[in-house]
């Protein structure tokens, strides 16, 4: 009996110190790939969360959409089946139609103003409160996740410039809605086609994040960048509430503390990156414009009447209460 004792003690030893390291193993499922800024915060998140509980939480990381798109990933916290996702606000207009006034072109001009709008106005608490009884997610933290620009083979020196030009769009409804109210031309276009298309000039420009011009190297194919600052992205940490409810309340906190402390990080990321990326486009010869956006958001009018129309008493809250912020 001593012996079994002893033999089964030294197999103990033996094994590797991190069968045995985590109380709580988690999985973090993401969209985005190991290069993304988002995969370095969440990364951060990862390592603060370990840390900080002194091994008791050890959590996995699944990029590049391993585990499904952000809504399948939604679905799995809300089955309990994964941990943690990203999403931007705005995505959640998949259930919630009045979410939709996050990606509004010209709603929101700037991060503290989209924080505002999630995190202060009464329109935002509400439908997060939904979000955590309805869909079973809670809110950690909202981080910045780029502002949108517009590339193009002709510059841009003012929305006149916009006009006919064909504009490589996603096929999501604010962002045809960009390109038509300013007088473009809307072409939808799956993301891995659009190089060929701008080097063989099918179309004339496209409008994406700085660091994804950078990333997808679309100004060796685009001699113009005109900072249209249309839409802003933002990204949330979101939690499943079952892996909140499995936690003590110790833990919880630790959770908490870190995701802020990364969204902080992956802040900052993407504000250096932009303000260095424009002088990197500038070095690879491009030009860059800075267009007055005042006519661009006038332009976007008659679909703000459509987004109210659409969404009625809660459509109508939601702007007025974002609008107020920027007063």
């Amino acid at each position: 009996m001593k012996l079994n004792k002893l033999a089964l003690a030294t197999l103990c030893v033996g094994m590797s110190a991190s069968v045995f390291a985590a109380d709580y193993d988690l999985k973090f499922g993401m969209v985005a790939g190991t290069s993304s800024n988002e995969y370095k915060a969440v990364e951060f998140f990862a390592k603060e969360v370990k840390d900080k509980s002194n091994g008791k939480i050890e959590i996995a990381i699944f990029p590049s959409a391993q585990l499904g798109d952000d809504r399948v990933m939604l679905k799995q916290l809300k089955d309990g089946a994964l941990d943690f996702t990203l999403g931007e606000s705005a995505r959640f207009q998949i259930f919630y139609p009045e979410a939709e006034v996050f990606a509004l072109p010209y709603m929101l001009p700037n991060f503290d103003i989209a924080k505002k709008a999630v995190l202060e106005t009464k329109f935002g608490k509400n439908l997060f409160k939904k979000i955590n009884k309805e869909l079973g997610v809670d809110l950690l933290a909202i981080a910045y996740n780029g502002t949108r620009q517009t590339t193009s083979n002709r510059a841009i020196n003012s929305i006149e410039d916009m006009k006919g030009l064909k504009l490589r769009v996603p096929n999501a409804a604010t962002n045809l809605a960009y390109a038509k109210n300013v007088g473009a031309s809307p072409t939808p276009m799956a993301f891995s086609e659009v190089y060929l298309a701008l080097q063989t000039n099918s179309v004339d420009g496209q409008e994406n994040p700085l660091p994804t011009i950078q990333a997808q190297k679309f100004y060796e194919v685009q001699k113009y960048l005109a900072l249209t600052n249309h839409i802003l992205n933002d990204q949330l940490y979101l939690v499943s509430n079952e892996t909140m409810a499995d936690l003590p309340a110790d833990l919880q906190q630790v959770v908490k503390d870190a995701a802020l402390k990364a969204a902080e990080f992956h802040t900052k990321l993407f504000v250096d990156g932009e303000a260095s990326l424009v002088q990197f486009f500038k070095d690879k010869g491009v030009t860059v414009t800075k267009p007055d956006l005042a006519p661009f958001k006038k332009a976007l009018k008659p679909y703000y009447d459509e987004y109210l129309q659409k969404n009625g008493d809660l459509g109508k809250q939601a702007f007025e209460e974002i609008d107020a912020l920027t007063k």
